[in-house]
């Protein structure tokens, strides 16, 4: 068995692999999936949040929807995580690593009415939409393709995600 080997006290350990992406870039790499990672996580964990809570005439909708929202984040959490590891790296998604990472602002704890957490979900889809588009720019500058189309197809999801909850406050034209 390998052993992780120590690049220094802020990069990550690597495990040795045979993947041709050369060591000091899938560092780099690893950093900043492991930064996706924390709000990824955080993310999942805010859908939650509305799910449980939501409350008003909406409720059986938005209740199904942020649940569904929740299960795609799950699946986008465990890839990124999932490719972390395939770099050579350590998948660093626990709960308090994701508060020390996270880039994405609190989730309103005491909102309750749907019309605010459809707000509150389409600003944190919308936030993560963003971070996840700058990835794959610097995933390509790393010259990581698989790492870049990995986020790219992040990207198609969350935006669906972010139509199917921002249409609960459009009015039709």
């Amino acid at each position: 068995m390998n052993s992780p080997m120590t690049l220094s006290a802020e990069k990550p350990e690597l495990y040795e692999t045979e993947n041709d992406i050369p060591k000091r870039q899938r560092s780099e790499l690893i950093l900043l999936l492991n930064l996706r990672l924390a709000s990824a996580v955080d993310l999942q964990l805010q859908m939650k949040q509305a799910h449980w809570n939501v409350k008003g005439p909406s409720f059986i909708a938005l209740h199904g929807l942020f649940d569904q929202v929740a299960e795609a984040v799950e699946g986008y959490v465990d890839t990124i995580a999932e490719r972390v590891v395939q770099l050579g790296g350590i998948a660093e998604g626990t709960i308090r690593s994701a508060t020390l990472r996270t880039r994405l602002p609190e989730y309103p704890a005491d909102i309750a009415d749907g019309s605010a957490h459809v707000e509150a979900v389409a600003r944190g889809l919308s936030l993560f939409g963003e971070e996840v588009r700058k990835t794959v720019d610097e995933a390509n500058a790393f010259d990581d393709a698989g790492t870049a189309d990995l986020f790219t197809e992040i990207s198609r999801g969350t935006d669906k995600w972010l139509w199917f909850v921002e249409a609960h406050s459009q009015a039709s034209h």
